[in-house]
């Protein structure tokens, strides 16, 4: 089975279902929020498989020296698949906001989000 880890606000039945079909789930923080685990102290021994949140969980507070990239560092550096939750329609303009950051980046539908993390 799968550990996930999850960004804030990420729905909480599909964190049931996980969990319920034998998965792990773990709590990550983006580093202002507070929610878990701090995302870019990610390493090997945590197993993390996939990373899911909402778009907007990667993007730091206006005026932080920090960006998406360094947001997803550890993802990056120990090739974890990051799902971001952006609705359908929204998809083209997320990877042209995303640019250059999109590797490694899979945008799914809310309503696809189970089926992309557990594939």
């Amino acid at each position: 089975m799968k550990t996930i880890g999850y960004l804030e606000g990420t729905d909480p039945d599909l964190l049931s279902k996980l969990v319920l079909e034998g998965h792990g789930t773990l709590p990550l923080g983006n580093g202002w929020d507070g929610h878990g685990k701090y995302i870019n102290h990610l390493t090997k021994e945590d197993d993390v498989d996939a990373v899911v949140g909402y778009l907007h969980k990667i993007f730091p507070p206006e005026g932080s020296a920090e960006g998406p990239r360094d947001v997803l560092f550890a993802c990056r550096t120990h090739k974890i698949p990051v799902y971001l939750i952006v609705p359908k329609e929204k998809h083209e303009s997320a990877r042209s906001y995303l640019r250059q950051m999109a590797e490694g980046v899979t945008l799914v539908d809310p309503s696809e989000v189970y089926e992309a993390i557990t594939k």
